[in-house]
Formats: structure tokens, sequence, C-alpha cells
């Protein structure tokens, strides 16, 4: 069978994703490792032999693949986040690198490890590839003297035994809060009210207006006062039913129908009026109500303020689906193909409507080729570019930090003219999905036979120990200081866990253990930071070392 896989790089590839998925659907105590288990399933088989690998190509492409994908399905929340929060996430990141490069130079002391063997250690308890190659170069460029071949492998070695526990040890961490802090991702994620893709539980209520001080006050006037956030919908005014506008006055005595969070309900209810046994909502006599898919190209990329829904079609968007979560349109809500909209419209205008939106299934299945490939490019070409820092060390953003940045811009910008950089969700999903499971079975299977030679022999175990060690305690300093010191969601915590730790693995445990697109966001937020930190740390620490 060895021989089999070592002729067949391909099979080697699917066997690998076969056996390390269907493992990690597996629950114990509530908690998998999702598709981190095709990492493990990589280093059981790659262990076998020494020359069973796989082509280089695939795990780059994964990696490329999975990084472009997360940075443009969270260019906006990354840039929103940042311009709200840029300085604090930037001290958490640099902090928290500080601290384990602190306990790398303990363990290198303490347990009298070679220099090299300690900083190919802090890289891999980091997973970060960047660092290392930055440590080589650094090796390469200012140390002389001695077998320089043989100290250029030693990184790798540390780096190597590290690496595996370096999401493992992740995992564990993020399985162990979310157990004793007994987090409930829903509840959690409700807390983020800025981003449009916080889920929450959105209700259609019927409320009698009993209250004679709405008088004098139209709909803009009492969602500025009140602030309240919240759709409304159609209401009744004698007996007619119409469509509610900014301009709309409200009478005792009007049903009025109101979308929104329970809680934002109870407070429009406890104004307006009270809760009507009517449902204004299921009246489709003169207004229709539709589901439908965001597929066209002249309105996706466009907020919601920028269409001319009211003055075509006197429609009005109450609901917008993304994936599994359902939000609240806002006036800056910034449509996607792929989005499923809830329109509320005159009978005879829906089908107008619904051509207008596209309302094409396939359609948001497919990629658009041309600006998928472009943007790849670009990405690819900035991680190329050198970086001069002090010292006279130049950097590069790589495969994982030059797509994702180039990602998150595009991401933000959502089109330039007539191209649209974003993906449908279901493609972008897909395509995340398949770039991580061919990053983890390359880089699992590459690392199998030295992980398990190098803890047999020298310095294998007392490496293996100390960086499961700096893992675990960065990843709950992480934790700890973002939840329970900075009170940020967890949901996001868990991703900025996995951004630190440039980890696409553990982002993928995130994402399942959430349900959600927040961990997306945290990992945006501070990833491009974390793997510029990790890279100067690394060889300043090797500097101080030597």
């Amino acid at each position: 069978m060895t021989d089999i896989l070592l002729e067949n790089p391909l099979l080697l590839l699917f066997v690998v994703i076969a056996i390390g998925y269907p493992l990690g659907r597996i629950t114990f105590r509530g908690s998998s490792l999702g598709v981190a288990a095709v990492l493990f399933a990589g280093l059981v088989v790659g262990a076998l032999d020494a020359d069973l690998k796989l082509p280089t190509i695939i795990f780059q492409l994964g990696l490329v693949l999975f990084v472009y994908t997360v940075g443009l399905s969270n260019g906006r929340g990354f840039f929103s986040a940042f311009r709200r929060q840029g300085i604090r996430d930037s001290l958490v990141v640099v902090g928290v690198v500080s601290f384990a490069a602190t306990l790398s130079a303990f363990a290198q002391v303490v347990l009298e490890l070679k220099p090299t063997f300690a900083g190919g250690m802090f890289a891999g308890s980091l997973t970060n590839t960047p660092a290392l190659a930055a440590q080589l170069e650094y090796l390469n460029a200012y140390v002389t003297g001695g077998d320089l071949e043989a100290r250029l492998t030693e990184p790798v070695v540390g780096y190597s035994v590290a690496y595996p526990f370096g999401v493992l040890g992740v995992i564990f961490a993020i399985a162990l809060a979310q157990k004793m802090w007994k987090i409930d991702y829903r509840k959690e994620a409700v807390r983020v009210e800025d981003l449009d893709e916080s889920p929450r539980v959105l209700l259609n209520r019927t409320v009698i207006v009993t209250n004679s001080d709405v008088a004098g006050l139209n709909v803009r006037d009492l969602l500025a006062v009140h602030r309240w956030d919240v759709i409304f919908g159609r209401v009744s005014h004698a007996g007619r039913v119409t469509l509610t506008t900014g301009e709309t006055w409200f009478e005792p005595g009007d049903l009025v129908s109101v979308v929104g969070s329970p809680e934002a309900l109870d407070e429009v209810t406890g104004f307006l009026g009270e809760t009507s046994p009517d449902h204004l909502e299921l009246d489709r006599t003169e207004l229709d109500f539709r589901r439908i898919f965001v597929s066209s190209p002249e309105v996706a990329g466009h907020r919601l303020r920028d269409l001319p829904l009211r003055q075509r079609f006197e429609a009005v968007v109450t609901r917008v689906r993304r994936g599994d979560i359902e939000f609240l349109p806002r006036g800056s809500t910034l449509l996607q193909a792929g989005d499923r909209v809830r329109v509320i419209a005159p009978t005879q205008s829906m089908q107008a409507v619904s051509r207008f939106f596209g309302d094409s299934y396939r359609a948001v299945s497919e990629i658009d080729i041309p600006t998928f490939s472009v943007g790849l490019a670009l990405g690819l070409l900035v991680g190329t570019v050198p970086i001069p820092f002090p010292g006279g060390v130049d950097i590069k953003l790589g495969l994982a930090g030059g797509p994702l940045v180039v990602a998150l811009i595009l991401g933000a910008l959502d089109r330039t003219g007539p191209l649209t950089w974003t993906l449908p969700y279901s493609a972008n999903v897909t395509l995340r999905q398949f770039g991580l499971v061919l990053f983890l079975a390359g880089i699992g299977v590459g690392a199998g036979y030295t992980f398990v030679s190098t803890v047999r022999e020298g310095d294998g175990l007392r490496l293996l120990v100390a960086g499961a060690v700096i893992t675990f305690s960065t990843a709950m300093l992480t934790l700890w200081l973002c939840y329970k010191v900075l009170n940020i969601p967890m949901g996001l915590v868990i991703g900025m866990v996995a951004g630190i730790h440039t980890q696409p693995a553990v982002l993928g445990f995130a994402l399942e253990q959430s349900d959600d697109e927040l961990p997306n966001v945290g990992y945006a937020a501070v990833f491009p930071i974390a793997t510029i930190a990790k890279i100067v740390a690394a060889q300043i620490l090797l500097a101080l070392m030597l």
C-alpha cells in the first residue's frame, strides 16, 4: 500500500482527506477536531515512510485559496474593526508574540537547547512558516563560521517538532475555555451590533397603535429619537394597507408590522401600544412578500440605499439572509451575490423586483474567473515584494500574507466599476473549505516522518514539551485577555487566537464551534499584524540567543 501511495500523490492526498475528515466529525464531550483532523491523519500517514510527500504546489494552492477567500469575505469587517480597535488589536498581538518569544528564550536557557532549535521551536509553536523562513535567511546572511548547512537544518527540526502541537494546543485551549466559561456563541454574537453579519433571532410582530404621543412624529423621527434597530413594513390605516416609508405618520388605531429582535420589538410595542392578534404580514391583498436571490451583477456590490427600490417598485427589503445568518438591513448594507433578501412590494410589481435582483440560483454558484484570477495574481505578486526593516533585514508577506492583504482590500472595495471582486457566498465557502483541506493534508504528510523521528532522538522530547507549553500558554493568555479583560465577544476572540497563531486549521475549528462568520472577522483583523510581528520577533530572538 505504501508503494502505491508513493507512486500516486493524488491518491495519497485523497486517502488522507477521506480518513481525516470523517474523524473530525466525531464529538467527544461536545467538542471535535473538525477539519483539523485532516492534519493529524496526514501526520500518521506521512510517518509510514520518509519518501511519502505531496507535491509542494498542493498545499501552496490550498493555503492561497483559503486565505484569499477569507480575506474577500471579511474585508469590510476588517477595516471597520481596524478603524475602531486597530491600536487595541495591535497591542494585543505584539504583547502575545513578545510573551511567546520570552517563553522560548527561557526554555532555551533552562532546557539547554541550541539557540537554533529554540528559534525553530518559537516559529513552530506559533505555526508561522514565514517566521521560520526569516530565521533561515538571517542565519544565512549574518552568521559565519561552523557548519552552516547543519545549522540551517536545526530551526527546521525545532519547527517540525513544535508545529503539530502548535495546532493541537490552540484547539485544546479553545475547547477548554468554552467549557470553563460556558460559552453561548449565539448570545455572544448578538453583542457585535455594528456588523451586519451578527446573527440574531428576527421576528415579525403586528402592533396596534394606542399611544397618542406618536402624533407629530413620522417614522424617520421615531427611529432617530428612539434608535430602534427595527424595520417597519406595512401599516393599516382606515382599512387600507400600505408600505411604511420614512414619511409615514402613525395614528391611534393603526396596525403596524415590525421586524426585529424580540428585545427591540418589546421596546417598540411598549411605546406605540400593544401587540395585535392580527397578522398584518399575512395580508397579501395589495402587498406581497418574497425571498429573492441576489444574483444580478448590477445589484451585487451596491449598498441598499443606492438601489432604486422605492422609486421604481415601491418596495422595501426587510431582511437579508447570508449563508445561515439572517440580519436586519441598513441603508449601508452592501449586498453580495448569493444573499437572499426578503422584499415587500405591491403584488403587481413582484415579478419586476425579482428580475431586478436576478433571482438565479445557478448564477450565485458560479465564479467570475477573470476577477478571481486577477485578484489572486495581485496577492501573490504583493507577497513577493521585500519589505525593508532596520538592520538591513528584508521580509516578505509570502503566500499567506500577500493574498490575504490584497483580498482584504478587494473585499472592502467589493467592486471597481464593472468588476465585482467578491464571490457568491456558496462559492466562497466551497473554495475556502477545499483550500483548507489541501493545505492541511499537504503539511501533515510532509511533517509526519520528521516529526516521529525527531521526537525519538536527541532534543526531540524537550522541544515537543516546551513547544506545547508555549502554544497552550500563549493561546490561554489571548483567550483570557481578550474575553475576560477586554470583553470581546467569544466568536471574535477565537478568530483572533487563530489569527495570532496564523493557523488556518484553528480557524476552521473556530468556525465550526461558533457556526457563524465572526471568527473570520477576528482572524482577518489580526493576521497581517501577527505575521509581521512574528517575522520580526523570530529574527530578534535568534540574534539575542546566538
